[in-house]
């Protein structure tokens, strides 16, 4: 067996643990849960699925890997003055309830008015990317967002609202289908001013409501 990996987490809010365990002890953790199942690991079907559970997992919790702050680390001053609300609507992503260890599935709306800085659209997606991918509750997701946004870029204004589906609550306990859940934290302007949040909310209102159905 190889030795553990150290935990080489950089990331905001990631707890300081001991080593990491091998990539073999999680393989023969994922073989006790399917024997807890009541079904046969050595199985043809589940010989191999230890593994790829391995693998879809540093998919599922790519987050811990990624720095927040330095995501939005390069920004733009040369915006000819530029100084309306940028918006970046609908991102879609998936995250894992921490209680249950189920998906959350849905889109978030990442606003600010920019102070001079602007960054690119893209790194706003991959923010949203870095605190989704790991076990979260959706309000600290949202919290973690705006928080970063605010922080980094010192902005005039931070808007971030999710809505999402909880499969904690449609596939187990409740069995409410149909149902999603949103959240939203409003900073400096976003706050403050009444129309500069009407504005935000009315431009996210025209998006593509989040259907679950297409979950």
């Amino acid at each position: 067996m190889s030795a553990p990996r150290k935990n080489n987490h950089t990331s905001l809010d990631t707890p300081a643990s001991a080593d990491r365990p091998s990539r073999e002890e999680a393989e023969a953790a994922v073989r006790v849960l399917l024997r807890w199942a009541g079904d046969d690991p050595q199985r043809e079907s589940l010989i191999d699925t230890p593994a790829r559970v391995v693998r879809a997992y540093e998919e599922f919790f790519q987050g811990y890997e990624q720095n927040p702050h330095e995501i939005l680390s390069r920004t733009f001053s040369e915006v000819q003055g530029y100084d309306e609300m940028i918006v970046l609507k609908d991102i879609r992503f998936e995250s894992y309830c921490e209680h249950h260890m189920v998906p959350i599935i849905g889109r978030a709306h990442v606003a600010y008015l920019p102070n001079k800085r602007v960054v690119g659209i893209s790194k706003l997606a991959r923010l949203v990317n870095a605190f989704t991918k790991r076990l979260q509750i959706k309000e600290k997701i949202t919290a973690q967002i705006a928080d970063t946004l605010n922080e980094v870029l010192q902005p005039i204004g931070v808007g971030v609202i999710l809505e999402a589906a909880h499969q904690c609550m449609s596939t187990r306990g409740v069995h409410k289908a149909g149902v999603s859940m949103v959240t939203s934290r409003m900073l400096g302007s976003f706050r403050a001013d009444p129309s500069t949040r009407c504005e935000f909310l009315s431009i996210v209102g025209n998006s593509n409501t989040f259907s679950v159905a297409n979950t």
